[in-house]
């Protein structure tokens, strides 16, 4: 059975297995290196980096033609963003979520969902201070993650709005 079948959720798909880069790619990996570096200053996260290489210049992964991760990339020259993208989407979850329970605190749903977001926000805290990407002292507060969030996922709203794709921090 080809693929990665499971009872429940999302159907997924195998990548096909690639050597080398792909005909179809008419740029250089330092042209490709200058876009990543260009996008990166403009603004954007790693994630959506990675989807406008792919939807506008046709490079299917940054790893299949460079040969390192589009993150490392990033890292050399010093454009990562201090905390890691899948940590600040949990915390935008939250800002958004705590934003909903102010207006409505009565929704005891809501209530139980935010306190399972910011376990796992604790969670990948714990995680990331043990591989070493987040500093020891770093602490999760509400308040923090909303400044954090409006400074680093303002170009993801953007960008969400710009191509229609549903987000969970826009909403």
């Amino acid at each position: 059975m080809a693929g990665k079948k499971r009872d429940k959720g999302q159907s997924h798909s195998t990548r096909p297995v690639r050597v080398g880069i792909p005909k179809w790619i008419h740029y250089t990996p330092e042209e490709i290196e200058a876009l990543i570096v260009e996008l990166a200053k403009m603004g954007y996260t790693p994630s959506m980096i990675g989807i406008i290489l792919r939807d506008q210049y046709g490079i299917p992964l940054v790893r299949s033609v460079l040969g390192v991760k589009l993150t490392k990339i990033l890292e050399k020259h010093g454009l990562l963003p201090p905390i890691p993208e899948d940590l600040l989407r949990l915390m935008a979850r939250a800002v958004n979520l705590r934003r909903h329970l102010q207006e409505h605190p009565k929704d005891f749903a809501s209530k139980r969902g935010l306190i399972e977001i910011e376990s796992k926000i604790r969670a990948l805290i714990k995680y990331y201070k043990r591989v070493g990407k987040l500093p020891p002292d770093f602490e999760y507060d509400p308040e923090r993650a909303k400044v954090l969030v409006s400074q680093y996922l303002s170009k993801a709203i953007e960008f969400s709005e710009y191509t229609g794709a549903s987000s969970e921090i826009a909403g």
